[in-house]
């Protein structure tokens, strides 16, 4: 039966997702298919290639770096994530991302982009990064704080507008047991954004993207509906913070970067023997 690891974004919140995934590597914890959206597929990658630690070295180090995630960045480049620091110096320099052990490695790596045409999803198979580094930055792209991400003959931005779970993705990629990692904690519900003027505004060339922001809370927690129904059924199995970390988007204190961190380390270890169970079962 293959196994699916769905991994939701959340900015500097999905710091806590990568405190599971090194919990999960640590435990030999693996799946069929691994599918992130945003932040869930920034530090997915790293658990791909097997780098535990990866996500919150550099993210401690870098946290004030105003090359990494700043206001600095998107008033000089129009992108609040610096894209030559974090998709060229980081993974190529300063801090080595393996390409080799994430192309050797046997599950299957998806990450989910919002198609501003059409306003939908696309599920984005990398079998590398080398090539297809562009569809990971893409994910991650906040819409208002980056610019359109052009790959593949199409204009891509933050795959979590579109589907910010993508456990029906997994589902439909053959994944009849998964793992979701939320970063919100339960009771959680998002409330109706007061942006859909602004979205109409920027985005008035593609009004299939801006009406998918405009519906984003509908959507969200319609999905969130869809966990709770699917865990219900053995389909899933759901990780969430078990306790609100108060953490910014674009946080710049390392102590709170590291609690969030090690918030997911510690519900990760809490519930080991449920996963190895659901897993084996």
């Amino acid at each position: 039966m293959k196994t699916g690891l769905v991994l939701e974004g959340g900015a500097k919140r999905g710091i806590y997702t990568a405190g599971v995934l090194d919990v999960f590597l640590e435990n030999g914890i693996t799946a069929d298919c691994v599918i992130g959206v945003s932040a869930g597929a920034i530090h997915g990658c790293s658990y791909v290639s097997g780098q535990k630690e990866r996500s919150i070295r550099y993210n401690i180090k870098y946290c004030n770096d105003k090359r990494f995630m700043s206001l600095y960045s998107l008033f000089t480049t129009g992108d609040l994530v610096g894209v030559k620091f974090c998709y060229h110096d980081l993974p190529e320099k300063l801090d080595p991302f393996d390409n080799e052990a994430f192309e050797a490695s046997p599950m299957k790596f998806y990450v989910v982009c919002s198609n501003l045409e059409t306003g939908k999803p696309e599920y984005i198979h990398c079998d590398n990064l080398r090539d297809k580094m562009d569809y990971l930055r893409a994910s991650a792209s906040l819409p208002f704080l980056s610019r359109i991400v052009e790959t593949g003959g199409k204009k891509f931005l933050d795959g979590g507008i579109t589907d910010s779970i993508p456990l029906r993705a997994s589902i439909n990629l053959g994944c009849r047991k998964n793992i979701v990692v939320l970063t919100r904690p339960e009771g959680y519900r998002k409330k109706p954004a007061h942006n859909g003027w602004l979205a109409g505004l920027v985005y008035h060339r593609y009004p299939k993207f801006a009406e998918a922001i405009r519906q984003r809370s509908s959507m969200y927690n319609q999905e969130l509906d869809f966990v709770s129904e699917m865990e219900k059924t053995g389909t899933a199995l759901v990780l969430r913070p078990s306790k609100t970390v108060r953490i910014g988007k674009m946080e710049q204190n390392p102590q709170i970067v590291r609690e969030m961190y090690d918030l997911g380390r510690y519900d990760a270890l809490n519930n080991l023997q449920r996963i190895k169970a659901y897993l084996n079962d």
